[in-house]
């Protein structure tokens, strides 16, 4: 099992940093082979320069300057998100990750003929993995959209393999949240990770 864990958050000592911390240490109890890439402590630039915008479609050209983490993606068979959900959705950070590390020809082909979508280009990827923190209540995340929650495992996980397997937990609430409330949601973490890793689709969520 190889693990490219994706952690977004700008405060080492946060919740989301401890459910980081529970992800890595289920990885390694499981034998995985794990890169951890932290966007905030690697100073990761999430924006899309116009050059790069020009060269977008240009896959002779695409990967130029993120060669590093491409070969993150075409190595791992295990891709796992741990971020907060802000206003609903991804932080700027990670959204900015997949504007400009997402190319095409690497994480999608472009349709060849009139009329055809885009087709999975990283049926690498077996497992799909987010682990997230949510201000708001499920009912009020779920009212607006999830659009955060959509975005990958509806939209990232058709260009991943056919059959990928998904796991995702989410505790929300997270600004009332206890010490009794955050522990739970840690042993969901480990659970879930557990029964994610031996090949099941998994969904856990915990309110304050």
């Amino acid at each position: 099992m190889r693990a490219l864990v994706i952690y977004c958050h700008p405060r080492e000592g946060s919740f989301t940093a401890a459910v980081r911390d529970k992800v890595l240490e289920r990885l390694k109890t499981h034998g995985a082979d794990v890169r951890l890439r932290d966007l905030y402590a690697e100073g990761f630039d999430p924006v899309m320069s116009a050059h790069e915008h020009e060269i977008y479609l240009d896959e002779s050209l695409n990967q130029k300057g993120l060669e590093d983490r491409i070969a993150d993606l075409q190595w791992c068979d295990t891709l796992i998100f741990v971020y907060p959900t802000w206003w609903y959705g991804l932080p700027a950070m990670l959204k900015g990750w997949l504007d400009r590390v997402l190319v095409p020809g690497i994480a999608f082909k472009m349709p060849q003929a009139e009329n055809e979508t885009i087709r999975p280009g990283m049926t690498n990827i077996t497992r799909l993995g987010v682990f997230t923190t949510c201000g708001a209540s499920w009912w009020l995340t779920r009212f607006v959209g999830a659009p955060g929650r959509r975005t990958l495992l509806r939209g990232l996980r058709l260009i991943c393999a056919k059959r990928c397997k998904t796991a995702f937990a989410a505790h929300y609430l997270m600004d009332s949240s206890s010490d009794k409330s955050r522990g739970i949601h840690l042993a969901k973490v480990e659970k879930q990770m557990d029964r994610f890793l031996r090949g099941k689709t998994v969904n856990e969520e915990t309110t304050a």
